[in-house]
């Protein structure tokens, strides 16, 4: 199965998972976001993570619904 990736540039040091995802639009509200990774179905760098409060950071990889999201910039 080929994943579509689509990078997503922030300016900050981190992004949190759950607003990632919102910020992405890879879910509607953060209630969806919330429900996903407590549901164990995100993936953060090949491997499952239930931590909505994730750090996520330049060259990190959240995969969810067969999409792949790269963090691009941050803390430079």
């Amino acid at each position: 199965m080929a994943l579509s990736q689509e990078t997503i540039e922030i300016k900050t040091e981190f992004i949190r998972l759950d607003a990632l995802l919102k910020f992405a639009a890879a879910v509607e509200s953060g209630g969806v976001a919330k429900l996903l990774i407590q549901d164990g179905q995100i993936k953060v760098n090949g491997e499952t993570c239930t931590q909505r409060g994730k750090k996520l950071r330049n060259g990190d990889t959240v995969t969810v619904d067969g999409n792949e999201y790269l963090v691009r910039g941050g803390g430079e």
